[in-house]
């Protein structure tokens, strides 16, 4: 999800972003500006069913017009940027590991959609002012190849020590923490785990083990990592990627003819758990439609919808979870977590010793 690209850009490595991002959105800037045309801004990972768009445009009188900004660091470097001349009037796709630039530089206005009170209250943030809502989450963890695990007779790692160990040497690709954000949520992930006094030990046990890094999600899955459908015709060799604990059930989904178990498992003790949220942004074109736009991404039936979409689990209470999700990729039962307070006080310079550790 995020972080950032999220869950969903496991999408995009699978093909398949191109006609689910365009689902129900207007993209040709004819109506911006206009009174009845919202604007959401996103990363470039954002999806939806075009009937639940049409729905919720039928029922509000607005029409949705979605500008894609990149992955989601700089989209929400860029929305920071513009604050004060707004390219839309919601952004959606600021999660945790980021959320505290977008809120100490004023991005948002104040909105608490209507149906936020069904929110599982684990998610929910920033409850005095309301300047984002919570519209999904997903586990970035270690993700393996069943395949080359078998083959080599040798048990898949399951915790952060385990992938320090000689019998992983090589094996593990990562992403750039300065410009991944499941790159950066495996390393919060680290910080969460070893502490201020630890975590970069244990980096400089992973350079040793030989852990590759390279820049984004799409190449370590679907380029380095050989359990992955990208991968296994890139001929990746690396059995060991940072991804998401929804990843494997997008390797059954989209299989083709489909396999009767996922060719990938996650290494459940590597996971960090991410949220992502949305807000109105400071001086919107058009507030009004803002608030509905909003009032739409925690409602029941866009939460029902989200998670083949985006590949990322809802927020809201009794919202529908496919059943791929609970067989293939459930949610962490503890995932690595970080106060957002603590994100924001050493983000920066946890990414710049990181950096200096891994990359020079």
């Amino acid at each position: 999800m995020s972080i950032t690209k999220k869950a969903s850009v496991l999408v995009v490595g699978l093909g398949l972003v191109g006609g689910l991002a365009a689902c129900g959105s207007s993209s040709d800037g004819q109506n911006e500006g206009s009174d009845k045309t919202v604007t959401l801004v996103s990363h470039d990972s954002w999806a939806a069913s075009k009937n639940v768009i049409a729905d919720f445009e039928k029922s509000s009188g607005y029409k949705v017009r979605v500008l894609k900004d990149g992955d989601a660091g700089q989209a929400v470097n860029k929305a920071v940027l513009t604050k004060d001349n707004p390219q839309g009037d919601v952004f959606f796709g600021v999660d945790n590991t980021l959320l505290s630039r977008a809120l100490d530089n004023g991005l948002f206005q104040s909105y608490e959609p209507k149906g936020s009170d069904m929110i599982l209250p684990e998610y929910r943030v920033d409850q005095d002012k309301h300047r984002v809502t919570p519209v999904d989450t997903g586990d970035i963890c270690v993700n393996y190849d069943k395949a080359y695990f078998s083959e080599h007779k040798l048990t898949p790692p399951d915790s952060f020590d385990d992938l320090a160990e000689p019998a992983y040497k090589n094996l593990l690709v990562t992403e750039d923490a300065g410009s991944s954000s499941p790159g950066l949520g495996f390393l919060l992930g680290t910080a969460a785990e070893y502490g201020d006094d630890g975590w970069q030990d244990y980096w400089k046990k992973l350079k040793a083990n030989g852990v590759k890094v390279v820049d984004s999600w799409e190449q370590a899955y679907n380029e380095e990592f050989s359990g992955s459908s990208g991968g296994k015709k890139a001929k990746g060799d690396r059995p060991l990627v940072v991804s998401y604990a929804s990843s494997p059930p997008a390797e059954v989904i989209y299989a083709d003819p489909k396999p009767a178990t996922a060719p990938t498992g996650v290494a459940t003790g590597t996971c960090f758990r991410q949220v992502e949220y949305a807000g109105l942004l400071s001086n919107a074109r058009n507030p009004e439609g803002g608030k509905a736009l909003l009032d739409f991404l925690v409602s029941k039936k866009f939460q029902d919808d989200m998670p083949l979409n985006m590949f990322v689990y809802p927020v809201r209470e009794a919202a529908q979870v496919p059943p791929e999700f609970v067989k293939y990729g459930p949610q962490a039962k503890n995932p690595q977590t970080l106060d957002p307070k603590k994100i924001a006080d050493n983000r920066d310079q946890w990414v710049k010793s990181w950096t200096s550790l891994l990359l020079k």
